[in-house]
């Protein structure tokens, strides 16, 4: 995720760098052949492109609100995330604390909770095709690590070892029916962002819709030094970089966030999400070796 501060300039235009470029030299082509050389003398209404330009600013601004909403989405869903890992665990302490005392469930307890940072941390780097088995050994068991390991869905196989956690506590009586329900409810939930998260992460934005705006783009692009040359002449050359500069950023910033798990800097920042939910469980289990604050990547977290 993009900070606050501290976004260079070289970052932003470095995304549009080589349309600046070929642009440049198609303003600049364009003004020598009618003012220097008189090749063409070819000029259009200003009217043309002015109409033009409404229509794709209409239809980019269209298309960037829906990509916002992808990455709001994604983000809204992370949130969500984060509260039912805390109300996992706060469920797995207070329940059991009353109904069944000793070290079963103290094991039980910290299984099931260490279980869910790595449940986090997986689902994260499921999302941007990252190793997912990386790191987890430090949260789970030997045994736990090769059963999630024959999976190819593992934050799944997480959720299955915790139903599976409840099912065994509930016939130890470390809990009882209520409170199994309850847990499983959480449990649920957690499934159904990671179901969210997916569908987000497998529905490719409508390919035909995006190359629709960018022809139109090229050619209101292409058009617009022959509808201001005539009244700017050689400034007409900065006017035209200028103008579909702006339109070109505006483009790729759609195309950056509506793909909000592609391990970029406009992600939804999942790893430092996680390390925040598994500095939060860590301190329920009253457990002092809390992890390190996710690093700040120059001007953005990942």
């Amino acid at each position: 995720m993009l900070l606050k501060e501290n976004v260079p300039y070289g970052y932003i235009f470095g995304k549009i760098k080589k349309e600046f470029i070929v642009v440049t030299i198609y303003a600049t082509v364009i003004v020598l052949l009618y003012n220097s050389f008189h090749i063409t003398r070819i000029s259009i209404p200003i009217a043309v492109p002015t109409i033009l330009g409404t229509v794709i600013s209409l239809l980019l601004g269209f298309r960037s609100n829906q990509a916002y909403d992808r990455w709001w989405e994604a983000r809204h869903i992370w949130g969500a995330i984060v509260n039912d890992s805390r109300t996992l665990s706060r469920q797995v302490l207070c329940f059991t604390e009353v109904a069944y005392e000793g070290d079963e469930v103290q094991q039980l307890r910290t299984r099931l909770i260490k279980r869910q940072m790595a449940w986090s941390y997986a689902l994260g780097r499921s999302l941007r095709k990252m190793n997912v088995l990386h790191g987890l050994e430090k949260y789970i068991s030997r045994k736990e690590y090769e059963f999630i390991s024959h999976y190819n869905n593992v934050p799944a196989a997480l959720l299955e070892l915790h139903a599976r956690d409840l099912k065994l506590a509930l016939d130890e009586g470390m809990i009882n029916q209520f409170q199994q329900v309850e847990l499983d409810r959480t449990l649920t939930r957690l499934c159904d962002s990671m179901g969210k998260c997916e569908r987000i992460k497998n529905t490719i934005f409508p390919v035909t819709y995006s190359l629709y705006i960018h022809f139109a783009l090229l050619l209101f692009i292409g058009l617009l030094p022959f509808g201001v040359i005539q009244y700017f002449g050689f400034f007409e050359i900065p006017l035209v970089v200028a103008i579909a500069s702006s339109f070109l950023l505006i483009e790729k910033m759609a195309i950056h966030l509506q793909d909000p798990f592609e391990n970029k800097p406009t992600d939804t920042p999942v790893t430092a999400i996680a390390t925040n939910i598994e500095k939060d469980l860590r301190q329920m289990l009253k457990d002092q070796e809390l992890p390190e604050d996710q690093p700040v990547l120059e001007f953005y977290i990942l």
